[in-house]
């Protein structure tokens, strides 16, 4: 029997939120009322598509049909709003023999590609796929580039005393010596969110890159997913905002997402070892196992990051199009980054 591609209507959102809520391969991201914010905010429309063998879901690939002149193009995440992974995710896998997972999956993405080329033709099509997805062989059978890129992944089971221990000398004495100093890290709302936001974005402008998370973005985020999902930590000195980590706590992963940038402040307070501490010791207070530190490959960041001892891992960037439009998307992202 073969995988008919169906997309999941509005009115069908919590069908598609039970499915996200059973695969092993879905974020925060996937959840229904995240993909409406991704749409609305990225100028986009998005396709919901779930592949059924007879009435069993087997697959979800949410899809963003953008448009710029003439050319359709295709992206899971939309582009521009920093989401770090998204793509397609599997379910009901559990106890397939190889080849009948591997014939399964394969008829899904196929189906999801003939889906899209039916119904808006796209030239282009851009994804960033979490590395729990690990099988890309449908993406290159179906003349695809894949691309691996790199996070940083923090293992929370220790406890808050081990794992302090792991890390870097300097890391530790930041910590610990930053403890005696007077300030307050505390989970903010709106006013938080606007802070941290405004604080990166002042950041990339300084360096000449472009930003376009904005905070109603964020707030609608907060809104629409559930409590605690989105945990806008602000660390301040006399009442005075200094800096801020946006969090997002994925049930087992918590995510370093937005912030933890250079504060334009003069202090002397290493303060973004002290947020991201606060972080993992209250992500270990819910019982986290993981602390995604989103990215690991810029040079610059990553000797910071790595003080932290995390384990490197890949995720991947598939794009699908001919020479001569992957080349002009790429242009178009260099100069959509840099204007």
């Amino acid at each position: 029997m073969g995988v008919e591609i169906e997309r999941i209507d509005g009115s069908d959102n919590e069908i598609w939120n039970r499915l996200v809520e059973q695969s092993p391969h879905t974020c925060l991201f996937h959840r229904h009322e995240a993909l409406s914010v991704q749409a609305e905010h990225a100028d986009t429309a998005v396709h919901p598509l779930v592949g059924y063998v007879g009435e069993e879901p087997i697959g979800l690939f949410p899809l963003f049909e953008l448009t710029r002149g003439p050319i359709r193009t295709a992206f899971s995440p939309p582009p521009e709003l920093r989401v770090s992974y998204l793509g397609p995710a599997l379910l009901n896998g559990d106890g397939l023999k190889q080849r009948k997972l591997e014939r399964r999956q394969r008829q899904f993405i196929d189906g999801c590609f003939e889906w899209a080329d039916s119904e808006f033709d796209p030239k282009y099509g851009h994804m960033r796929i979490h590395g729990c997805y690990d099988d890309l062989r449908p993406f290159l059978w179906n003349g695809c580039d894949v691309t691996p890129s790199y996070t940083y992944l923090v293992d929370l089971s220790p406890g808050p005393e081990d794992l302090l221990m792991s890390f870097s000398r300097d890391a530790r004495s930041n910590i610990q010596d930053g403890e005696e100093e007077t300030f307050t890290i505390e989970e903010g709302g709106q006013a938080a969110i606007s802070d941290i936001i405004e604080q990166v974005n002042n950041r990339y402008e300084s360096q000449d890159i472009d930003y376009h998370v904005t905070p109603s973005f964020v707030k609608e985020l907060a809104a629409g997913l559930p409590d605690g999902s989105v945990r806008p930590y602000a660390l301040q000195v006399d009442g005075e905002f200094i800096g801020g980590l946006l969090a997002l706590d994925d049930g087992d992963t918590v995510y370093r997402w937005q912030g933890g940038v250079r504060t334009d402040i003069d202090i002397d307070l290493p303060v973004n070892d002290l947020l991201d501490w606060h972080v993992m010791t209250e992500a270990m207070e819910r019982d986290r196992a993981t602390y995604d530190l989103v990215g690991a490959d810029n040079p610059r960041i990553n000797r910071y990051k790595a003080k932290f001892n995390p384990e490197l891992v890949p995720f991947y960037t598939v794009e699908r199009g001919s020479p001569v439009i992957t080349s002009l998307a790429h242009a178009y992202k260099w100069i959509r980054d840099r204007t």
